[in-house]
């Protein structure tokens, strides 16, 4: 008994409708080619559920609110509430600040895959011509349901899943489907997928899959649960967890020594509050994404549009990119290739025959590509009588008057071996399974070309190929991308022959995977490879034919699993999914609007050559990231660590709480400069080694430690200077030193190497140090300094700047001769 509340996700009666045959497929619908009646089509919409994508509706306040949730948002916030207990205003402003920032940023990202199923809803027809009761009636495309009979017609797009009828005789556009170039003929008993464009005949066909069943609903499927974890959230995450463990240790260890020795409590804890706010990575998020947004500007110069800020980082570290093929590697259009001609035809004869039999207004997509590449035909000619292509005859046919030599002929242009059937005395006809074959292996289409002058017979003139040609900077693209280290992989809906026809003219080999493998079951019953070796096949291709989504979105999954940094290209609805998935998903020019709302990266230029630039763009953006991350967890070391060990071991406050203030104050603020600095970006595909960043970031970090107790040393024991002066000396110290280390962190080499820093950059360190130096001469809120004491320290910090890119790059050495144990992917 039928339930009185709908059910979206009920299945049809029976699965792999789109598989049996035809007769079962009725039964299992329980429907006729008279279709269903207006009592059953209502019982199963209450069943089924409309035909329709379902919306899910979030509370927007809920899914802001989860941004303001994790451990760093943790922390963050808890040191907002500390800084406004204690009544720190200008502290409290700039967390609150960032914080809300953050979330704004992360907030508007959520609407991805929103938009993305927006726009594939959109595609879908809104009516359709459906029988009810023994009459063809118009209906809502949302009312279908299993079991309708449905007519489609020339320009139609299908509403839902359905099987052709007896005598149907249909060709159908599905490259924005399935990524088939070419439009594909539909008979009686093939799938007519929702979505696909009925681009001649007419035929009625019974429905099997409505809503999420439905192709379309797979699809939209996939890109709903689509989606990973940038390794920039992951980093951030990383670097975060270390500063924070780190921080709490260290100053619980202060607190407890402190409380230990007799000093106030609370003096002790307001000192520990603000070390832990200056030590909590407040600005660490905020500096990365505005890094991220003014690298998104200079990639939006370039004709790169970006959606998803993380998706910056992701598209410098890619390894593989997977590229559509249809109008992505080539051109979207079809184009006669070297034609072969019967003895002693000239091609261009041929090329005439078959405009002659072509029609533009038709805007058939064969006739289209013959005439263009046609040469001027003969003046006088005339083709007075036009028989179109029809499905049955496969054929078309036309009557040409005006010539000199014999007045009117005929010349007819159709499927090769319904031109030879005509050729009955035509010695060259019986060569024409070969030639076709030859050109099937090479991945063309074949159209066969016959003139017959008055009584005579049909004369074959040859056999025309077509294909969709490479867009001519597609082999040079592919070049440039294996120079940067990333290995392109073709992924398309058509054959494996034009596949790897396409793959070897553009230089991405011919090892091209056939996407059945990557079903559950084998089509010859064969076990399905293990995951792990299936990836492993996955990897080592070098394309991929006869894909659908759900095998687009697998192999970027796969990929993944191997450990690596996919990005995926696309322009149609079916790369939507994988576009999503990708760790960096990228909408060529002319994409529809599902794949542009599932990509990260949108461009606006056409062909893949401005892939190469965004690539190298991105990498710059992650070396400024790389040098930030660096820099700011060696500060946190430096300035924790140094005031952990006086306390513990001397019992002597280096600093005051005024002084951490007025150093993350100016020296977190200055330092959002980094995102213009000059850079340049790695030749391989960059990735966040947290290994490097940690060593050498704690080996800087040590040395700043390090070299400011001998300073402490040298004032205290040698020169005899106040402990109120020393601090003084210090906080100058910390703050010149601290910039300075930016300079260290930007470059793998010497200082000296690479493009000079940016001038504003320049400009936001001397300006912040200057104001930094102002403030300890005149003594502003601490013992005044003087300007004697103030040379000698920038001095000091210069010499142990020098001392420190040395370190730098002793780490790095040793980094090289001391390789991370090999992890298993």
């Amino acid at each position: 008994m039928a339930s009185n509340q709908p059910n979206t996700g009920a299945a049809p009666p029976t699965r792999d409708l789109d598989r049996v045959p035809l007769p079962q497929v009725l039964t299992a619908l329980e429907t006729s080619s008279e279709g269903l009646t207006a009592e059953q089509s209502r019982e199963r919409l209450v069943r089924y559920g409309p035909n329709e994508i379902a919306e899910e509706h979030r509370n927007q306040l809920l899914v802001l609110a989860s941004y303001f949730w994790g451990p760093i948002s943790w922390m963050i916030e808890a040191a907002l509430v500390l800084s406004l207990v204690v009544r720190h205003w200008a502290d409290a402003a700039i967390i609150g600040v960032l914080l809300a920032m953050n979330a704004v940023v992360a907030f508007l990202e959520e609407h991805q895959a929103a938009n993305a199923i927006a726009a594939l809803k959109q595609r879908l027809a809104t009516t359709a011509r459906v029988r009810r009761d023994g009459a063809w009636t118009t209906v809502a495309v949302r009312e279908l349901v299993p079991g309708d009979v449905i007519r489609v017609r020339l320009g139609d797009v299908a509403p839902a899943d359905a099987r052709l009828l007896e005598g149907a005789s249909l060709q159908v556009d599905q490259s924005a489907l399935t990524g088939e170039s070419l439009p594909v003929s539909r008979t009686d008993g093939d799938v007519l997928y929702s979505g696909a464009v009925v681009v001649r005949g007419e035929a009625d066909a019974v429905v099997h899959a409505t809503g999420a069943a439905s192709f379309y609903g797979r699809t939209t499927a996939l890109v709903k649960t689509a989606g990973t974890v940038s390794h920039f959230q992951r980093a951030v995450l990383r670097i975060g967890h270390y500063l924070i463990v780190l921080a709490l240790a260290l100053v619980t260890l202060t607190v407890i020594v402190s409380v230990a020795r007799g000093n106030p409590v609370l003096s002790v804890l307001e000192f520990a509050l603000v070390v832990t706010i200056a030590s909590v990575p407040v600005a660490l998020p905020a500096v990365l994404s505005v890094t991220m947004a003014v690298g998104a500007r200079h990639l939006a110069r370039r004709q790169a549009v970006v959606s998803h800020l993380p998706a910056v980082e992701e598209l410098g570290g890619i390894d593989v990119l997977c590229s559509d093929k249809t109008g992505t590697l080539t051109q979207n259009r079809l184009a006669v290739a070297t034609p072969w001609t019967a003895p002693g035809i000239d091609p261009d004869n041929l090329l005439h025959a078959a405009a002659l039999a072509s029609r533009a207004e038709d805007q058939d997509t064969l006739d289209l590509a013959v005439l263009a590449a046609a040469p001027t035909p003969p003046p006088g000619l005339a083709v007075t009588e036009f028989v179109p292509f029809d499905p049955v005859s496969k054929r078309t046919q036309a009557t040409v008057t005006g010539d000199p030599d014999t007045g009117s002929y005929q010349v007819s242009k159709g499927a090769p071996q319904v031109i030879a059937a005509l050729c009955t005395t035509d010695s060259a006809a019986k060569d024409i399974d070969a030639v076709v074959e030859h050109f099937a292996s090479r991945g063309y289409r074949s159209l066969g070309v016959a003139r017959r002058d008055g009584p005579h017979g049909w004369q074959l003139l040859g056999v025309l190929p077509l294909a969709d040609p490479p867009r001519e900077d597609s082999a040079a693209t592919v070049t440039a991308a294996r120079r940067l280290g990333v290995d392109v992989k073709m992924v398309t809906g058509d054959q494996k022959a034009i596949g790897r026809e396409i793959a070897h003219r553009i230089g991405l080999g011919e090892h091209i995977l056939d996407a059945t493998v990557l079903d559950p079951g084998q089509p010859d019953g064969a076990p399905a490879d293990t995951e792990e070796v299936l990836a492993k096949r996955v990897e080592a291709a070098d394309g991929f034919a006869q894909v659908f989504p759900e095998h687009k979105y697998r192999i970027v999954k796969l990929l993944q699993a191997r450990g690596h940094i996919v990005g995926m290209t696309g322009d149609g609805v079916n790369d939507a999914p994988a576009l999503k998935q990708a760790d960096a998903g990228i909408a060529v020019a002319g994409a529809t609007d599902a794949a542009r709302a599932a990509a990260d990266v949108v461009l606006l230029a056409p062909g893949l050559s401005v892939i190469v630039d965004a690539i190298r763009q991105a990498r710059e953006i992650f070396a400024r990231m790389t040098s930030y991350a660096t820099y700011r967890i060696a500060e946190t070391i430096r300035v924790l660590l140094l005031i952990t060990l006086a306390i513990v071991a001397v019992d002597f406050f280096p600093v005051t709480p005024i002084m951490i203030v007025f150093l993350a104050l100016l020296n977190d603020g200055a330092i959002l400069s980094i995102a213009y600095d000059r850079v340049r970006g790695s030749n391989r595909p960059a990735a966040w080694d947290m290994r490097s960043v940690l060593t050498i970031a704690t080996a800087l970090g040590l040395m700043g430690v390090a070299e400011t107790f001998l300073l402490f040393a040298l004032a205290d024991q040698v020169f005899g200077l106040s402990h109120d002066l020393i601090r003084t000396l210090i906080y100058l110290k910390l703050s010149v030193s601290g910039h300075l280390t930016i300079f260290v962190t930007r470059t793998r080499g010497p200082f000296w190497t690479r493009p000079a820093p940016a001038p504003i950059l320049l400009g936001a360190v001397v300006g912040t140090q200057v104001i930094a130096t102002l403030i300890a001469v005149y003594g502003i809120l601490m013992t005044p300094l003087g300007w004697g004491w103030a040379g000698i320290v920038w001095i000091y910090a210069l010499i142990w700047f020098l001392v420190e890119d040395r370190l730098k790059l002793a780490a790095h050495h040793w980094l090289g001769t001391h390789p991370a144990a090999a992890r298993p992917a």
